[in-house]
């Protein structure tokens, strides 16, 4: 099966989760993981006009970012976008000296876990003059493995990033517990769906903070039913390799 048709399958299987909890498919969006991915098959992802795709180490989003930059300039099929219409996605944990070149590389950093770091990317967007998007990633399960804020603090965090002078705090992000069974990374996705909502009622996290940036090729139908916007598929699009990823 090819890109194009997995792609369909899991816009299928998107909008079906949706209905049964009464979305909009179109407030949901694949992010196309790349890692694993050949450039023939991110060239036939774009080709089929989806345009998000995301890395999760800053080198390797640098380079898939350069290669499809050229690729889209030859203007081999003068119908595909732009290279600034691609978004990438900054899905892994970032180091504060990497900041910058995230910054400049990046629609949308997923994996902000400390306010140091947001302070970084304040500094850098300032430095730049421009606005750094970006979620506040939670660690829902608790692993001690994982990256992210601890529930306790996404709230109090949110406030903190909001006050940054060139940040939008876009929503929040979290990875659930490895399982064969999608039904365990629930609990996961119903926490920081408790989250986001406590910082909505709050009013302090701005108006851009509507995302909820959660599930991968094997839960994303669980995480779509409550309330993903952003979904991170690797393997479900472009075959079993991705699998190490998303």
């Amino acid at each position: 099966m090819n890109v194009k048709d997995r792609f369909k399958k899991i816009q299928d299987r998107i909008a079906a989760a949706a209905a049964r909890s009464g979305r909009n498919i179109h407030d949901i969006t694949v992010v196309g993981v790349t890692k694993y991915a050949t450039m023939a098959q991110i060239q036939e992802l774009i080709a089929a006009g989806h345009f998000d795709l995301g890395e999760s180490r800053v080198q390797q989003l640098q380079l898939r970012a350069q290669e499809v930059k050229r690729w889209l300039l030859e203007g081999v099929c003068p119908t595909l976008a732009a290279p600034e219409k691609i978004n990438w996605h900054m899905i892994g944990h970032l180091q504060r000296n990497k900041a910058s070149l995230a910054l400049s590389l990046a629609w949308l950093i997923h994996s902000v876990d400390t306010l140091r770091l947001a302070e970084e990317l304040n500094a850098q967007a300032k430095r730049h003059g421009q606005m750094a998007q970006l979620l506040l990633e939670i660690n829902t399960t608790g692993e001690e493995n994982k990256y992210g804020a601890a529930p306790a603090a996404a709230r109090p965090m949110a406030r903190a990033i909001h006050k940054l002078e060139n940040v939008r705090l876009m929503g929040l992000m979290t990875m659930a517990r490895q399982s064969e069974n999608p039904e365990d990374s629930r609990p996961a996705f119903v926490c920081l769906r408790n989250l986001y909502e406590e910082i909505l009622r709050e009013k302090s996290a701005g108006p851009h903070f509507t995302h909820l940036s959660m599930g991968m090729s094997g839960d994303f139908e669980v995480a779509v039913e409550e309330g993903a916007t952003l979904v991170r598929i690797g393997t479900a699009l472009f075959g079993a390799e991705s699998g190490r990823m998303a």
